[in-house]
């Protein structure tokens, strides 16, 4: 949720599909001029496409391991919100209201609401969000990144996590048309007849246009989470049990979210054990290449499904292999940061690399974080943090399944997530 990925590469998805979204990014590769980077938001690259879903994921994981988030940075993620419960994006005025020029997005807005409960104290910001996500539902009972557009997998499940954590019950949220928000998301899961046999309790992004649904890993880290009506954020502790992964049960999971849900993890379960991560196919490449992002994603929702052995060659492939790809990246490193919690681990001793401490420097310090850094072992007190890199990784990742998913020709790659995550 991704991991499974940000905003950003949803907002590019959406323009790519011409039919499917309203033009809504004139440039998404070069955008210009670039905002300033305010001082209460973490990371340095441009924020346009992902500042609400990176600062987020940033507070999210903070909360995680008892920091709490500076007061800069948790006022910057309140003052984004829009009048009506909506967020964009990234709103680089704030004093300015929000008018119907604005592209709002529905996962900023779900992952906004997520981070928000979290920390408590914003109950209102809560609900204006759920109930600004409520009012968007597609008569399908699924929800598009930008209302108005057909619904897809990937927003329908991170607005159910949104919608569940702010204590709606989303088998009861239903759209004018009488679907519910269940109802929506399932319909986008490929069921015990679809081929290859492999895919089977994947969930597609989207359908084709000749009506076939395309498994995609990103999509289904994400529905894994919201049948099982959690979000990003999962205690090691929700899932007492810890068992293999098993492939989707057949009828069982007709309109059942939860056994749905189970189906999917059995899919992202077999396609780890190939090479121990997911893959992605990257422009200008003529085979797939490892999905960082994805994959931690995967983990999360693994471990949210009570799968936690299933999902631990690739929690190991990415303490080794994450390093570069989560240098300077908020959503990257609350991603992995997130995933090591789900799973028990120490992010401070993530396969050699302190992501707490990595994520702290790229914005402003938790009001605790020096109490923290007090409880640590001396030689953890002298680790040298990591530098922001100044990439532009963090919204690129789930273009490629995204793409794949609705037939799109041009493929494009990198980090969501819902990261870019």
């Amino acid at each position: 949720m991704n991991v499974r990925r940000s905003a950003a590469t949803l907002a590019a998805s959406a323009v790519l599909c011409v039919g499917a979204a309203p033009a809504a990014l004139a440039d998404v590769a070069s955008p210009s001029p670039a905002p300033v980077v305010p001082s209460g938001l973490y990371g340095k690259n441009d924020p346009t496409y992902d500042g609400v879903w990176r600062q987020s994921f940033a507070l999210l994981a903070q909360h995680t391991v008892g920091l709490k988030p500076a007061q800069q940075a948790v006022d910057w993620l309140v003052g984004q919100q829009c009048a009506d419960g909506g967020f964009a994006s990234f709103r680089a005025d704030t004093a300015a209201a929000c008018d119907a020029k604005l592209m709002l997005d529905t996962n900023a807005t779900a992952v906004a609401v997520q981070a928000l409960k979290a920390l408590g104290g914003q109950d209102a910001a809560v609900k204006k969000g759920a109930d600004w996500l409520k009012s968007v539902q597609n008569a399908d009972g699924g929800w598009a990144y930008v209302p108005g557009s057909p619904s897809e997998a990937s927003s329908t499940a991170v607005v159910i996590s949104a919608l569940a954590a702010a204590g709606e019950k989303p088998a009861e949220v239903k759209s004018k048309a009488g679907k519910s928000a269940y109802e929506g998301l399932l319909a986008f899961q490929l069921g015990c007849t679809s081929e290859p046999a492999a895919d089977r309790g994947a969930f597609a992004y989207q359908a084709t246009a000749d009506g076939k649904l395309p498994a995609n890993a990103d999509a289904t880290a994400a529905a894994v989470l919201a049948g099982l009506g959690k979000g990003a954020l999962v205690s090691p502790a929700s899932s007492p049990t810890d068992t293999p992964a098993a492939a989707l049960a057949c009828p069982a999971t007709a309109g059942d979210p939860a056994a749905a849900a189970q189906g999917a993890a059995g899919y992202l379960a077999q396609a780890l054990r190939k090479d121990g991560h997911l893959t992605a196919l990257t422009p200008g490449a003529d085979q797939p290449t490892p999905d960082t992002g994805n994959t931690a994603d995967a983990v999360i929702a693994l471990a949210a499904a009570g799968h936690k052995q299933s999902a631990a060659g690739a929690l190991e492939w990415l303490k080794t292999n994450s390093a570069e790809w989560s240098k300077g990246n908020p959503a990257g490193l609350g991603t992995l940061i997130l995933a090591a919690h789900a799973t028990g681990t120490d992010p401070k001793a993530f396969g050699g690399t302190d992501l707490v401490a990595a994520l702290n420097a790229t914005g402003p310090a938790p009001q605790n974080a020096s109490a923290k850094a007090s409880e640590q072992p001396a030689d953890k007190k002298d680790e040298k943090k990591e530098k922001d890199s100044g990439g532009s990784n963090v919204w690129w990742m789930i273009l490629a399944g995204a793409a794949a998913g609705m037939g799109i020709g041009i493929v494009l790659s990198g980090r969501r997530k819902r990261n870019q995550l």
